[in-house]
């Protein structure tokens, strides 16, 4: 993140004094008893809020806790919300998309991020030089997950199918490990693994296109949503707090990605350079973006035929929790 970025957005604004304060329409039940999230590695904005407990302070007038889960990938995100073991989980936009249209009743709420999080990497000494060259070949990915989809873009984009490659489905860390003792001939990475393989293993990026990684989302059962609105205003409030204070200190930002995850310095600032935190506001960038994506999930069979995506990302994106916590730059 280049001190531009940090200068151009200097002028946003977050009102979290407004949870709580502006209800939404119709009824709501008693505050929970606990506010269950995630945080990942592959969103800073979770573990900065997280370290500095920013939703209890918010929450604990009310009297209520807050639970933390890890979670590995977006895969293991919305496994965690279709089994109701958390409220709010922190996914790629087109995986949550996924997930929607085949069964899991989520909102998205919020935009924590618009990464370059995933790429398609080789080893350093891989002669492998084009996307068209893995036909035939093992590539490691995380089914579910925004560099799985990403892989499949960059295949079709290039005239292969996902049945042109053998797809060896890995956790991300294990991907990487796959990739780095040469189990496989490519991996579509992640952030942080992904920077971390790069320096320290001098793994090659063989594809990038920003435009292939979908938003970081946070999103929320549909149950959770309907029953506490002010609840989840209070945590986009309180991961608006979390946003801007990573603009203001990408260092300190970087630091904290680095003792959370594990990684090197040099690793966590690349991960934050390439990471947008500049639009939290979820609305119609994100629905355009995503039904020009989702059709790969029909062409891949990822969804019953049939299934219209254009709507299940109309259901999906739920713009009326964010509206006056958070706006982006003029």
């Amino acid at each position: 993140m280049d001190r531009r970025t940090f200068v151009k957005h200097s002028s946003f604004l977050t009102i979290a004094g407004l949870a709580g304060t502006l209800p939404l329409r119709g009824h709501a039940a008693a505050a929970p008893q606990e506010v269950r999230l995630d945080y990942a590695y592959y969103s800073p904005t979770s573990l900065v809020l997280k370290k500095f407990g920013w939703l209890e302070e918010a929450l604990k007038p009310s009297g209520i806790g807050v639970k933390w889960t890890l979670s590995q990938g977006s895969n293991r995100a919305l496994e965690y919300l279709s089994a109701n073991s958390i409220d709010f989980g922190s996914t790629a936009g087109l995986a949550a998309v996924l997930s929607r249209a085949n069964g899991n009743p989520i909102k998205s709420v919020y935009v924590y991020s618009r990464p370059e999080w995933t790429a398609l990497l080789v080893g350093k000494d891989s002669p492998i030089k084009s996307v068209r060259e893995l036909k035939g070949k093992k590539v490691a990915a995380t089914k579910g997950t925004d560099p799985y989809l990403f892989l499949l873009r960059a295949l079709q984009v290039h005239g292969l199918r996902k049945n042109d490659v053998e797809i060896v489905h890995l956790q991300h860390p294990d991907g990487r490990a796959a990739l780095e003792s040469g189990r496989v001939d490519a991996w579509a990475g992640l952030d942080p693994h992904m920077a971390a393989s790069e320096l320290q293993a001098n793994s090659r990026l063989l594809y990038r296109n920003v435009n292939f990684n979908t938003y970081g989302f946070l999103n929320v059962t549909e149950s959770f949503a309907n029953k506490y609105p002010e609840q989840v205003r209070q945590v986009i409030a309180a991961y608006e707090r979390a946003r801007l204070w990573v603009l203001a200190n990408p260092k300190e930002a970087s630091q904290i990605q680095a003792e959370e995850a594990k990684i090197s310095l040099a690793v966590a600032k690349v991960q934050l350079n390439r990471t947008d935190f500049s639009n939290p506001v979820i609305g119609r960038e994100h629905r355009d973006a995503l039904q020009a994506a989702a059709p790969i999930l029909l062409q891949e069979d990822l969804v019953k035929r049939g299934t219209d995506v254009n709507k299940v990302v109309a259901d999906l994106i739920d713009t009326r929790f964010v509206q006056g916590i958070a706006v982006k730059a003029a």
